[in-house]
């Protein structure tokens, strides 16, 4: 019964994500002088386990072995403090990676997923989203508040 609520509650924080993810697509920006432009910004996470973004689901296979597909999504309880999903899109590449860490025990650092600052709220709960528009891609952290249940929740998806 433990991992069917695990099962479900990964899931769910999957769907949540992207969700999220999408709703806070960037509007047009303005026009900037090219003497005035930034370096392109370099993501600090890219992969996990050396799945990446555009992967065929053959090669992701080869680094994760399989997972329990459904519909275009594949699932792996790595642990049972870890858990990861892939999203597929219509020619079976990679277009999502999101990764669980209950209690968040093997969770990496924040800093090393999206860098040194985050937004933390009173309760202790953790977010932050960072887009790589040159990239295509963008990568969140999440953390849930400190209660008994605590889970950390990395999401790298491409965007649409």
């Amino acid at each position: 019964m433990t991992r069917f609520v695990l099962f479900v509650a990964i899931v769910f924080s999957f769907t949540v994500i992207i969700v999220e993810g999408q709703s806070r697509k960037p509007t047009t920006p303005a026009a900037t002088s090219l003497t005035n432009t930034k370096p392109a910004q370099q993501p600090l996470m890219t992969d996990y386990k050396g799945v990446r973004l555009g992967m065929t689901a053959d090669e992701a296979h080869a680094k994760l072995g399989k997972g329990m597909r459904i519909d275009d999504q594949e699932l792996y309880v790595l642990s049972e403090q870890e858990t990861a999903q892939l999203l597929f899109d219509a020619s079976n590449k990679v277009i999502g990676i999101s990764v669980d860490y209950l209690g968040g025990v093997g969770a990496p650092d924040y800093r090393t997923v999206v860098g040194p600052d985050i937004n933390v709220k009173p309760d202790g709960s953790m977010y932050k989203l960072v887009r790589y528009d040159n990239l295509g891609f963008w990568v969140s952290y999440n953390r849930t508040a400190n209660t008994s249940v605590m889970m950390v929740s990395i999401t790298i998806q491409k965007q649409r």
